[in-house]
Protein backbone atom coordinates (compact mmCIF):
# COMPACT_ATOMS: atom_id res chain seq x y z
CA UNK A 1 0.00 0.00 0.00
CA UNK A 2 1.40 3.26 -0.92
CA UNK A 3 2.10 6.22 1.47
CA UNK A 4 -0.04 8.88 1.86
CA UNK A 5 0.59 12.47 0.41
CA UNK A 6 1.86 15.29 2.37
CA UNK A 7 -1.91 16.80 0.92
CA UNK A 8 -3.10 13.79 2.39
CA UNK A 9 -1.52 14.58 6.06
CA UNK A 10 -2.66 17.85 5.97
CA UNK A 11 -5.88 17.06 4.89
CA UNK A 12 -6.52 14.48 8.22
CA UNK A 13 -4.45 16.69 10.47
CA UNK A 14 -7.30 19.81 9.47
CA UNK A 15 -10.11 17.13 10.08
CA UNK A 16 -8.97 16.68 13.56
CA UNK A 17 -10.02 18.29 16.78
CA UNK A 18 -7.03 20.31 19.24
CA UNK A 19 -6.33 18.61 22.06
CA UNK A 20 -3.94 20.60 23.05
CA UNK A 21 -5.57 23.74 24.06
CA UNK A 22 -5.96 25.52 20.60
CA UNK A 23 -3.07 23.55 18.90
CA UNK A 24 -3.32 20.92 16.84
CA UNK A 25 -0.60 18.53 17.91
CA UNK A 26 1.25 16.07 15.10
CA UNK A 27 3.28 13.48 16.84
CA UNK A 28 5.32 11.59 14.35
CA UNK A 29 7.44 8.90 16.27
CA UNK A 30 8.81 5.54 15.17
CA UNK A 31 12.77 4.23 15.41
CA UNK A 32 15.69 6.05 14.83
CA UNK A 33 16.76 6.53 11.41
CA UNK A 34 13.53 5.62 9.75
CA UNK A 35 12.67 9.15 8.40
CA UNK A 36 10.59 10.72 11.27
CA UNK A 37 13.12 14.35 10.75
CA UNK A 38 12.00 14.80 7.10
CA UNK A 39 8.80 13.81 6.87
CA UNK A 40 8.23 16.56 10.23
CA UNK A 41 10.15 19.11 8.18
CA UNK A 42 7.88 18.67 5.19
CA UNK A 43 4.37 18.39 7.01
CA UNK A 44 5.30 21.26 9.39
CA UNK A 45 6.21 23.52 6.22
CA UNK A 46 2.88 22.26 4.88
CA UNK A 47 1.25 23.78 7.82
CA UNK A 48 3.45 27.00 8.26
CA UNK A 49 3.83 24.56 11.63
CA UNK A 50 7.03 24.83 13.96
CA UNK A 51 8.59 21.60 14.69
CA UNK A 52 10.58 20.47 17.57
CA UNK A 53 12.66 17.13 17.77
CA UNK A 54 13.34 14.98 20.52
CA UNK A 55 17.08 15.16 19.97
CA UNK A 56 16.57 18.81 21.91
CA UNK A 57 14.51 17.02 24.36
CA UNK A 58 16.12 13.79 25.39
CA UNK A 59 19.50 14.18 27.42
CA UNK A 60 21.41 12.19 25.19
CA UNK A 61 21.81 8.36 24.45
CA UNK A 62 19.96 7.36 27.86
CA UNK A 63 17.65 9.87 27.65
CA UNK A 64 14.64 8.06 25.88
CA UNK A 65 12.99 6.67 28.87
CA UNK A 66 13.08 10.05 30.79
CA UNK A 67 12.30 12.70 28.10
CA UNK A 68 8.34 13.49 29.89
CA UNK A 69 9.49 16.41 32.26
CA UNK A 70 10.15 18.24 29.58
CA UNK A 71 7.84 16.73 26.87
CA UNK A 72 4.83 16.53 29.20
CA UNK A 73 5.79 20.03 31.83
CA UNK A 74 7.54 22.07 30.08
CA UNK A 75 6.06 21.78 26.41
CA UNK A 76 2.72 20.28 26.68
CA UNK A 77 1.21 21.36 29.75
CA UNK A 78 1.26 25.41 29.15
CA UNK A 79 0.45 24.60 25.49
CA UNK A 80 -2.93 23.06 26.66
CA UNK A 81 -3.80 25.81 29.56
CA UNK A 82 -2.96 28.31 26.46
CA UNK A 83 -0.20 29.44 27.33
CA UNK A 84 3.21 29.40 25.30
CA UNK A 85 5.99 26.93 26.50
CA UNK A 86 9.78 27.38 26.35
CA UNK A 87 12.59 24.72 27.07
CA UNK A 88 16.32 24.47 27.32
CA UNK A 89 17.19 22.22 24.34
CA UNK A 90 20.27 19.17 24.99
CA UNK A 91 23.00 20.02 23.76
CA UNK A 92 24.98 16.83 22.57
CA UNK A 93 28.37 17.86 22.75
CA UNK A 94 28.30 19.65 26.21
CA UNK A 95 26.02 16.68 27.46
CA UNK A 96 23.99 19.77 29.18
CA UNK A 97 21.03 21.87 28.44
CA UNK A 98 21.82 25.00 26.46
CA UNK A 99 19.81 27.41 24.37
CA UNK A 100 15.98 27.59 25.06
CA UNK A 101 13.51 27.23 22.84
CA UNK A 102 10.28 28.99 22.74
CA UNK A 103 6.97 26.59 21.98
CA UNK A 104 4.22 29.65 21.46
CA UNK A 105 0.73 29.26 20.85
CA UNK A 106 0.17 28.74 17.23
CA UNK A 107 -3.03 26.52 15.59
CA UNK A 108 -0.56 24.08 14.87
CA UNK A 109 2.54 22.07 16.14
CA UNK A 110 4.54 18.92 15.12
CA UNK A 111 7.03 17.26 17.29
CA UNK A 112 8.88 14.19 15.83
CA UNK A 113 11.15 11.65 17.04
CA UNK A 114 11.64 8.62 19.23
CA UNK A 115 9.46 8.48 22.08
CA UNK A 116 7.22 11.09 21.45
CA UNK A 117 4.14 9.52 20.98
CA UNK A 118 4.32 7.89 24.29
CA UNK A 119 1.20 6.78 26.18
CA UNK A 120 1.50 10.19 28.36
CA UNK A 121 1.44 12.37 25.25
CA UNK A 122 -1.45 10.72 23.10
CA UNK A 123 -4.42 12.59 24.67
CA UNK A 124 -3.00 15.82 23.20
CA UNK A 125 -2.24 14.77 19.49
CA UNK A 126 -4.61 15.72 16.96
CA UNK A 127 -2.60 13.31 14.74
CA UNK A 128 -0.01 10.54 15.23
CA UNK A 129 2.09 9.18 12.86
CA UNK A 130 4.45 6.36 12.88
CA UNK A 131 7.56 5.87 10.63
CA UNK A 132 9.12 2.65 10.00
CA UNK A 133 12.14 1.75 7.83
CA UNK A 134 13.83 -1.81 8.26
CA UNK A 135 16.51 -2.27 10.36
CA UNK A 136 19.64 -2.15 8.02
CA UNK A 137 18.09 1.11 6.30
CA UNK A 138 17.95 2.84 9.75
CA UNK A 139 21.47 1.59 10.96
CA UNK A 140 23.07 2.55 7.41
CA UNK A 141 21.13 6.26 7.71
CA UNK A 142 22.35 6.25 10.99
CA UNK A 143 25.69 5.87 10.61
CA UNK A 144 25.80 7.80 7.53
CA UNK A 145 24.73 11.02 9.60
CA UNK A 146 26.58 10.93 12.51
CA UNK A 147 30.07 8.68 11.64
CA UNK A 148 30.86 5.24 12.30
CA UNK A 149 32.59 5.87 15.38
CA UNK A 150 28.57 6.35 16.82
CA UNK A 151 27.91 2.37 15.55
CA UNK A 152 27.53 1.16 19.38
CA UNK A 153 25.43 4.45 20.35
CA UNK A 154 23.02 3.13 17.79
CA UNK A 155 22.71 -0.51 17.69
CA UNK A 156 22.23 0.43 21.71
CA UNK A 157 19.77 2.91 21.31
CA UNK A 158 18.17 0.59 18.30
CA UNK A 159 17.54 -1.94 21.61
CA UNK A 160 16.12 0.89 23.83
CA UNK A 161 14.10 2.24 21.00
CA UNK A 162 12.37 -1.28 20.10
CA UNK A 163 11.85 -1.97 23.91
CA UNK A 164 9.63 1.41 24.59
CA UNK A 165 7.70 1.60 21.14
CA UNK A 166 6.65 -2.44 22.53
CA UNK A 167 5.98 -1.38 25.74
CA UNK A 168 4.06 1.91 24.77
CA UNK A 169 2.38 0.18 22.38
CA UNK A 170 3.05 3.52 20.17
CA UNK A 171 2.62 1.57 16.91
CA UNK A 172 -0.38 0.04 17.81
CA UNK A 173 -1.62 3.53 18.86
CA UNK A 174 -0.85 5.41 15.52
CA UNK A 175 -3.31 7.16 13.46
CA UNK A 176 -1.30 6.74 10.22
CA UNK A 177 1.95 3.75 9.68
CA UNK A 178 4.30 5.52 7.29
CA UNK A 179 6.94 3.19 5.49
CA UNK A 180 10.14 5.49 5.73
CA UNK A 181 11.92 3.53 2.93
CA UNK A 182 9.11 4.44 0.14
CA UNK A 183 8.12 8.20 -1.10
CA UNK A 184 5.73 10.31 0.63
CA UNK A 185 4.72 12.50 -2.09
CA UNK A 186 3.47 15.69 -2.09
CA UNK A 187 0.46 15.60 -3.83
Amino acid sequence: MPNPSIADLVSAARDADAHLGTTRLILIDGPAGSGKTTLGGRLGAALGAQVLHADDIYEGWTGLTSMWPVLGTQILAPLAQGQAASFAAWDWAASARGERIDVPVAPWLVIEGVGVAQRSARPFASLILYVEAPFSERLRRGIARDGEAMRDDWRRWQVAEAAHHQAELTRENSHVIIDGAAPVPDQ
